[in-house]
């Protein structure tokens, strides 16, 4: 599941589903398949900037539309909140999911891997944070061996 949280659509993608998206927005007329297809092909993108704008739509779609694209919308919520190490954000989105469809086995992976980067990413912070005590301890030993000299 780890590679639904690193994969990286296509710009040709993106730029396909966005005229559609802006052609349909200049007519007035915009369709909830032309919104989600563009804002599936944001979460997908490898820069913040767009997930967030592919997040936004799909908040627009889950507050307006119905059932079916209110499911989807969900699943890539949570995509997009993980992709942007909105960890915490993504797993609400999972756990909403699964209390209705417990038994979703793709969720459980997508909800799975969440919490294993989650664990990962806090182990490299604290390791990082524990190095910079080491390093700092380190300079001030250093400092007071120089001072008695």
């Amino acid at each position: 599941m780890d590679e639904i949280l690193d994969e990286v659509g296509s710009p040709e993608e993106l730029k396909k589903f966005e005229a559609i998206y802006n052609q349909q927005l200049e007519e007035q007329s915009v369709t909830t398949d032309a919104t989600f297809n563009y804002a599936w092909s944001l979460v997908r993108s490898r820069y913040a900037a767009d997930i967030r704008k592919g997040i936004c739509l799909l908040e627009t779609i889950f507050n307006e539309d119905r059932e079916q694209t209110r499911r989807d919308c969900v699943y890539y919520l949570a995509i997009g909140y993980a992709k942007l190490k909105e960890y915490n954000k993504a797993l609400q989105y999972t756990k909403a999911f699964l209390n209705l469809e417990p038994a979703n086995l793709q969720v459980q992976s997508l909800d799975s891997t969440i919490r294993k980067r989650m664990e990962k990413e806090g182990l490299i912070g604290m390791a990082l944070a524990g190095g910079a005590v080491l390093a700092l301890g380190g300079l001030v030993t250093l400092g007071l061996a120089l001072s008695k000299k």
